[in-house]
């Protein structure tokens, strides 16, 4: 049961990641160490599964899938983006709330791309220009977002924004789902990106299973495939591979730098010395937790 409910927290820490636009799930899943598990949980939905079902063996069905871990992951997720994703909903309103809220995911990822970067055990020349690339692509995509974010919408972005096209929200769902999963990709940023976000948080919240139905397809079809892929490639290149997600999580930064949008003039006045100090503590806090997660798991083995 102990087990049960620690899996249960970090299934709600990715949920509640993957709806913040910036913040990457996979991040969260890799540095509550059970990105690997989760992948390999997901690869096992395969033919054997099948005829395990098939002939109605249940039990070695369960063992074959990981179901106790996978309920548990997946029961998390699910809350976090029913409840915890309303509150943060809330506090990204808030300019102040939205910055303090921010500050605690920025100390967190910082964090996490030292103990990451440290399962790396032989950083070669190879590892360190996977290093790089990752790093480049993720500030590449921040860059070209935020050129997009800055600029006049055209009437092909607004009208996709409200797009319930069944085919297209299923390929949004397939392409969204694979970046929630990936370290230093934000699934929701992605979403964002192909103008869909908003209708995805409405329709969780509506429960609108016109666009809801699609989206699970394209999720769950795209969740399988990925899942084989990126398997593969942590058993061939298990170095590399680290290396590459740590440097999308380092040029993922500035996509959750607090004060992005910030406005400089308010820095002329007293209270802002005082919000500041605030926000330092908040992003040291979150740089403690993942600290002292690290130190538990590292005395449990």
């Amino acid at each position: 049961m102990n087990q049960f409910v620690n899996n249960f927290l970090k299934g709600i820490g990715i949920g509640s990641a993957n709806v913040i636009p910036g913040v990457s799930g996979g991040t969260i899943a890799l540095l509550t160490g059970i990105f690997e598990r989760l992948i390999n949980c997901l690869k096992s939905f395969n033919i054997t599964a099948l005829q395990l079902l098939f002939k109605g063996k249940f039990k070695e069905l369960a063992k074959h899938v990981d179901l106790w871990f996978l309920l548990s992951v997946g029961a998390g997720v699910i809350v976090s983006i029913l409840t915890i994703a309303k509150l943060f909903e809330i506090w990204l309103a808030g300019y102040y709330s939205r910055i303090y809220l921010m500050c605690f995911f920025l100390g967190l990822v910082i964090a996490s791309i030292y103990y990451v970067g440290k399962t790396v055990k032989n950083w070669d020349w190879k590892s360190i220009l996977a290093f790089i690339i990752g790093a480049g692509i993720a500030f590449a995509i921040f860059v070209l977002n935020y050129i997009k974010e800055t600029g006049v919408e055209s009437a092909e972005m607004q009208s996709a924004e409200m797009n319930r096209n069944f085919i297209y929200v299923m390929i949004c769902g397939a392409i969204g789902i694979c970046s929630m999963i990936l370290p230093g990709l934000s699934g929701s940023y992605v979403l964002l990106m192909m103008g869909v976000y908003d209708n995805i948080i409405v329709a969780i919240s509506n429960l609108d299973l016109g666009v809801l139905i699609p989206f699970a397809i394209g999720a769950i079809a795209g969740l399988l495939a990925f899942s084989h892929v990126l398997s593969w490639i942590f058993k061939r290149f298990p170095d590399i591979t680290i290396a590459l997600l740590t440097g999308f999580i380092l040029g993922s930064l500035p996509v959750i730098y607090p004060w992005r949008d910030a406005i400089t003039n308010e820095l002329a006045f007293p209270e802002a010395n005082i919000k500041l100090a605030i926000a330092i503590v908040i992003a040291l806090i979150g740089a403690a937790v993942i600290v002292l997660t690290e130190k538990m798991a590292a005395k449990k083995q």
